[in-house]
């Protein structure tokens, strides 16, 4: 496992994070504690959750199996916007949403400090003054070392980091996208926004919701019982000539490297322009295993050439007419 530090802090996460989103709802405690003890004897250090995750319930698997280590070796990351119960209202992120959700994901932790807290999502209500005021007096209180994003536009993103600066407020440290082979619309704004500004970039659902994972191969006419792809309803809209083209690509590159198709397409993450850490979950060891095979190679430029070239999409404007040979300019020569 090799490490990496999160934008321009000083802040060092192991490459791969692990999502913790299907604790408590797809693996039970015991096994959720297993796959956090294998993760860390393979030298990840880098964990993911969020306070609506199973209704608190990941948060509370994951407090548990802290007490039995030792705090400080281990980058602890969490969300902020939803109510932590089943039928409550949203929240999202003001001043007494925040304040009160930290304190309780705090003692769900049991610990005295969350390395990473995010907003879960941009709060289209609440002004950014007092999201980012209250985010920067969490980490002057010692609650909170670092504070990033999910799910943000490129413009909500930049306003933020600007208003941060511009007050001298603890700035977002990192962008938490959704991003992989078939889901590349970050790199319109959001991977250079994070470039720009020296900010971190943690993708989430580097396999798609499983269609990256091996299981699904061109002629094949529904999706597997009992997956991801069966119950969130994804096959008709993904089921297309584009994503099969990528699927073959990825197979391909698999059997050329002697790797699992998961593990192919996570390295391509591993290896794009900006990209700290995927985050991925898992539901068994086995999975959690296949995974963890993503770290210690590397694909060849021509692999990853063929991959990023074959899941290459028509850009809408004005990004496209933006990258038209016709208004791109010369690189400046130093004279």
């Amino acid at each position: 496992m090799d490490y990496r530090f999160v934008g321009r802090t000083g802040l060092e996460v192991s490459e791969l994070c692990l999502g913790t989103w299907r604790f408590g709802e797809e693996a039970d405690e015991p096994a959720c504690h297993r796959m956090l003890d294998e993760f860390v004897d393979a030298g990840g250090t880098f964990i993911d959750t969020a306070d609506v995750y199973g209704y608190s319930t990941s948060e509370e698997i994951l407090g548990n199996w802290l007490k039995n280590r030792s705090r400080g070796d281990l980058v602890v990351a969490t969300k902020v916007y939803g109510e932590a119960a089943p039928g409550r209202l949203v929240q999202g992120a003001g001043r007494k949403h925040i304040l009160r959700a930290v304190d309780a994901s705090l003692r769900r932790l049991h610990t005295d400090y969350i390395d990473l807290y995010q907003i879960h999502v941009f709060d289209d209500v609440t002004p950014f003054e007092e999201t980012l005021s209250t985010l920067d007096g969490l980490v002057r209180s010692g609650k909170v070392r670092f504070v990033g994003a999910s799910n943000y536009t490129g413009w909500q993103f930049q306003k933020s980091i600007d208003l941060a600066r511009q007050h001298a407020w603890e700035p977002f440290v990192c962008l938490q996208p959704l991003y992989n082979l078939l889901d590349r619309d970050a790199e319109w704004e959001l991977v250079p926004v994070c470039q720009q500004e020296g900010a971190g970039l943690i993708a989430y659902q580097p396999l798609a919701g499983g269609w990256l994972s091996g299981k699904y191969k061109r002629g094949m006419d529904g999706p597997l019982a009992g997956t991801r792809v069966e119950a969130n309803g994804s096959w008709h809209s993904r089921a297309t000539p584009e994503t099969w083209s990528v699927i073959d690509e990825v197979l391909a590159i698999a059997d050329e490297v002697d790797r699992t198709p998961a593990q192919v397409a996570l390295r391509w993450l591993l290896q794009r322009p900006g990209v700290t850490a995927p985050i991925f979950g898992a539901r068994t060891v086995d999975q959690l295993r296949d995974n963890l095979g993503a770290t210690g190679w590397s694909l060849a430029p021509d692999q990853l050439d063929r991959l990023t070239e074959v899941s290459d999409r028509p850009l809408p404007y004005p990004y496209g007419t933006q990258a038209l040979p016709q208004f791109r300019r010369r690189l400046r020569h130093p004279t």
